[in-house]
């Protein structure tokens, strides 16, 4: 009999692995994942409830990032710390051993000030470190088995699913600091081409923003309006690499040549995955709807269709460059954008230009 039930918590504990396993590919809510983590492990040790604790960056202390109950409660724990070596998960963090607790009045390292904090008892708790690469990563916990005592078998349960909780914690990091690393340089990219000439302060932005909602208004999916920003952002990357005597012989130029730009540009951002399919707009947003453009003198729908928008876009924008602002710039702009259809522009990106300058009042 007991052989049938390990064996029925082992299945469990599989198909629970794969749920979370898939969770942790198609959602990027940490909360949430560990939240599964958490009652997994409840209803696989028959607790009645579980928290999951995270090493603070300076490596010193633990602090809660999800615990199962009452939400005024748990937001209560989540401002609180314990040193590691203090505690009962605290030793579990400095040893990397698991910890079971089956009394936890009589265990004089139990931390008490918790229980007070969320009003929730604690009989008994088993408790086992998450270990990322021999990097602790954090404890999970459950707590108060409902029948009988927690044992070594229930740790082993736990110490699986904290495997995949320390996998889950540990990407998530990876990426936010992606993130902030490729937004900073994104600033300071922005920063280099608003440097190169007096007339680029805040265009970058403003064609990036304009870029997205002329795209908006044209239904394009999420991927297309991201390029569509990251090419709205960076198309004139370019003038910093006029001054690069390497980077202007690889396309055959002995000086600075206006042209290059879109080229220069596009050369400068190969390489970076993020923002890859911003470049076939950035490299060809100088071609025009006839054929008279360049660098390739695409004709019509053989222009990417982020260079379709970003061609319009370049040019609005000038107009503001030439002084325009307000009503006569939204005027001259609307102007100047169906005089082009069909020859400069591609008719539709005009038109849907003009949607979006109806729906906010004549401008942009």
């Amino acid at each position: 009999m007991a052989s049938t039930k390990k064996g029925g918590e082992e299945i469990d504990l599989a198909l629970h692995l794969f749920s979370i396993a898939g969770a942790l590919n198609s959602t990027r809510d940490l909360d949430f994942l560990l939240q599964k983590i958490g009652a997994a492990a409840e209803k696989l040790t028959d607790s009645e409830a579980s928290s999951i604790m995270l090493v603070s960056d300076d490596r010193r202390s633990l602090f809660f990032r999800v615990a199962s109950g009452d939400q005024a409660k748990t937001k209560v724990l989540r401002t609180m710390t314990l040193p590691i070596g203090q505690g009962i998960a605290g030793e579990v963090a400095r040893t990397r051993k698991p910890e079971i607790v089956n009394d936890a009045a009589k265990d004089p390292r139990f931390a008490g000030r918790f229980d007070k904090a969320s009003g929730f008892v604690t009989r008994s708790l088993l408790c086992v470190p998450m270990m990322f690469r021999d990097e602790l990563v954090g404890v999970v916990e459950v707590l108060n088995k409902r029948s009988g005592q927690y044992g070594p078998a229930h740790a082993e349960l736990l110490s699986s699913l904290a495997g995949v909780a320390s996998v889950a914690v540990t990407n998530a990091r990876v990426i936010a600091d992606q993130k902030n690393f490729f937004s900073h340089v994104l600033e300071t990219l922005v920063a280099v081409i608003e440097a190169e000439r007096p007339a680029l302060l805040g265009y970058p932005a403003r064609a990036a923003r304009l870029a997205c909602e002329i795209g908006r208004v044209s239904g394009v999916d999420d991927y297309d309006y991201r390029m569509l920003y990251y090419a709205g952002l960076l198309h004139k990357l370019g003038y910093a690499g006029l001054r690069n005597p390497r980077l202007l012989a690889e396309f055959g130029a002995t000086g600075p040549a206006e042209e290059l730009v879109p080229q220069l540009s596009a050369r400068m951002l190969e390489g970076i995955r993020m923002i890859e399919g911003a470049l076939p707009a950035i490299r060809h947003h100088k071609e025009r709807w006839d054929g008279a453009g360049f660098p390739g003198r695409l004709k019509g729908a053989d222009i990417p269709a982020g260079a379709r928008v970003l061609g319009l876009v370049e040019a609005m924008e000038g107009l503001r460059a030439a002084g325009l602002s307000g009503a006569q710039l939204g005027a001259q702009a609307l102007k100047e954008a169906r005089a082009g259809a069909g020859s400069r522009f591609d008719p539709e990106v005009v038109e849907a230009f003009a949607a979006l300058l109806e729906s906010q009042g004549g401008t942009w």
